[in-house]
């Protein structure tokens, strides 16, 4: 089985001020030690690193350094591979929008979504509710 995880889920394991903070990081340990493929797509990394060191977003943001290396941690585990487009991506992304109508905040939602199905990833860990509306995919929310 592969599986991959939203940004929120990385974003709550690095707040530590966040009641699902504890959650989260033992989600991502536990999905990192293996033995299955975990999937880090790029867009969701640098999403990460958007939202981690905005300094509107968090009282303490991380510094740049803090959370490349958060990210570096992750990406260097054995079981965990990332991966972004490839060829013939904007095919699976239209087969996404078109199956669950997209725009506004759905894009990248569907990005993401195409690019689980690009890859044969079937399963995301996530707190966010809209990825409920892909019927293609199941949802695991660590926090429920």
């Amino acid at each position: 089985m592969t599986t991959t995880f939203d940004t929120n889920l990385l974003l709550y394991a690095s707040d530590e001020s966040s009641p699902f903070h504890e959650r989260a990081l033992g989600a991502l340990e536990t999905l990192a030690a293996g033995p299955d493929l975990v999937y880090a797509f790029w867009p969701v990394i640098l999403g990460y690193l958007r939202i981690a060191t905005h300094p509107a977003v968090f009282q303490r943001p991380l510094t740049p350094a803090e959370a490349m290396a958060n990210v570096e941690n992750l990406i260097s585990r054995p079981h965990v591979r990332t991966c972004g487009e490839g060829d013939g991506f904007w095919d699976w992304y239209r087969r996404v929008a078109e199956a669950t109508p997209t725009r506004g905040n759905l894009v990248p939602d569907a990005h993401l979504v195409a690019l689980m199905r690009q890859h044969g990833v079937s399963t995301i860990w996530s707190h966010d509710r809209d990825l409920l509306k892909f019927p293609e995919i199941k949802v695991r929310d660590p926090f429920t």
